[in-house]
């Protein structure tokens, strides 16, 4: 039983066939399902790398290493080898998986079969295209002129990391939309959902306020952090308008099925952006009995290197969870058109139910080819009359989010000379693109809520 599954991991690996796990029990899967994981599987290890390479314990412990400025020396990693650790190795990395997936994007463009040979080598040869992106980002080591490559690409990523952000937001209200039809749609048949969504609502509201409470008692304080004060009141009074107006008479007249969970969902998520605004800001200090004291910083965040550990553990599976989300569902069929316009009516044929965010890619596929991997899980082959998605469009996703992780683990900013715990210890830039990231998160709420107002019948259809 075994022999088999290995047989056709191989072919997966060295071929075209669709991956699969050696285990029969498991839920079946679709290739085009499995094909996305296994290009987000390959980002997120360069994203783990990324971020053990900014980690300040990594570079203290390469100091520790035997013979290691010799080490240096022979790799030509400079004083202390720190083309191997900082802000360099993390362009330079981060360089290499964005070309990886920028010539897919350009390889894969306007592929309509999944029965070509550029199909093919997108759903499978994943040891040759692992080896691939192993190439990519060792070569980023070897490019000239480094200097004015790390500062040209800088502004490359800011760009492309701007852009995703602004998509992953895009996708937070479709998702926030989406969430409430599909559980609203369910009352009808069973008044379980209405408890459900009620639960849900309050426990984001709860969230949030719980939030903000914890931010106005460690991020205030009597004498300085004055824009701290500001702007979490700004932002406390943006998400109590739009919950509001979410249920106001004006906006239910053409969205009978808004609520308060998407409100709550945009709430919850722009509580998060201040929190990470104002813990990216440079440090504020105050004297007190004649000593400077740090203030209006994360309580655990001074001092105490658990603490640090847990902030850092949480900061890095929330980036992880955005990542993903964005990847794979900015480009399923629905989210793809959410991109273009929002839609506010829930199809009869959708049904409600918990588990509501996959799955929708498939629905015009009545039959599928199946296939059993040797006793291993079953393979639903849900390409066989055309792509389903976009593979040009899915790579570009995955360029923007490289450009993404690479700017968000370097804190947004270049520092010439900088040690890892300068670029760790705040700055105003990404500060302000957090917080500005806050009030688009809303706007783009908010039009989705008077947008009906303004073109019904486009709605309508």
């Amino acid at each position: 039983m075994c022999n088999p599954c290995c047989l056709s991991q191989l072919a997966c690996c060295c071929g075209s066939a669709a991956c699969s796990l050696c285990c029969g029990c498991c839920p079946k899967i679709k290739q085009s399902t499995g094909t996305r994981f296994m290009y987000a599987l390959y980002f997120m290890l360069v994203t783990v790398i990324c971020v053990v390479m900014m980690s300040p314990t990594v570079e203290k412990e390469m100091q520790n290493l035997p013979l290691y400025k010799d080490i240096c020396d022979q790799l030509s990693a400079g004083a202390n080898c720190n083309d191997l650790v900082g802000y360099r190795a993390v362009y330079k990395v981060c360089f290499g998986m964005a070309c990886f997936f920028f010539l897919f994007c350009i390889f894969t463009i306007r592929v309509q079969s999944s029965t070509g040979c550029r199909a093919a080598i997108h759903n499978g040869f994943w040891f040759f295209k692992f080896l691939a992106l192993l190439g990519c980002c060792a070569g980023g080591f070897f490019l000239p002129n480094q200097d004015t490559f790390l500062e040209v690409w800088r502004y490359v990523g800011a760009v492309g990391g701007s852009i995703f952000l602004f998509i992953q937001l895009m996708l937070l209200v479709e998702f926030a939309h989406r969430w409430n039809q599909n559980w609203t749609s369910g009352v009808k048949y069973n008044k379980l959902w209405y408890a459900a969504l009620a639960l849900v609502t309050l426990v984001l509201f709860t969230v949030a306020v719980g939030a903000l409470v914890f931010m106005a008692y460690f991020y205030t304080h009597p004498q300085v952090c004055f824009l701290n004060k500001i702007f979490l009141g700004v932002n406390a009074s943006l998400c109590v308008i739009v919950s509001l107006l979410a249920i106001s008479p004006c906006i239910q007249t053409y969205q009978p099925m808004s609520g308060l969970l998407q409100p709550g969902v945009i709430s919850v998520y722009v509580m998060y952006l201040t929190f990470s605004a104002l813990s990216s800001k440079p440090k504020e200090r105050v004297e007190e009995n004649g000593v400077n004291v740090t203030v209006c910083v994360f309580p655990f965040s001074s001092g105490d290197e658990s603490g640090k550990r847990i902030a850092t553990g949480v900061g890095t599976a929330i980036l992880f969870c955005c990542i993903l989300y964005s990847c794979l569902t900015s480009t399923t069929r629905r989210s793809s058109t959410a991109l273009r316009v929002y839609r506010n009516s829930v199809q009869e044929s959708e049904r409600a139910r918990c588990c509501f965010c996959w799955g929708d890619d498939t629905d015009d596929f009545d039959e599928e080819e199946k296939k059993t991997g040797g006793g291993g899980q079953d393979v639903n082959y849900d390409e066989q009359d055309g792509t389903i998605y976009s593979y040009a469009y899915f790579h570009f996703v995955f360029f923007l989010g490289s450009l993404y992780v690479m700017m968000t683990v370097t804190n947004w900013f270049h520092y010439k000379d900088a040690s890892i715990e300068e670029l760790l210890d705040g700055s105003w830039s990404v500060f302000w693109i957090k917080m500005a990231s806050c009030w688009v998160c809303l706007v783009l709420y908010l039009g989705t809520l008077v947008a009906p107002m303004f073109c019904p019948r486009r709605f309508e259809a």
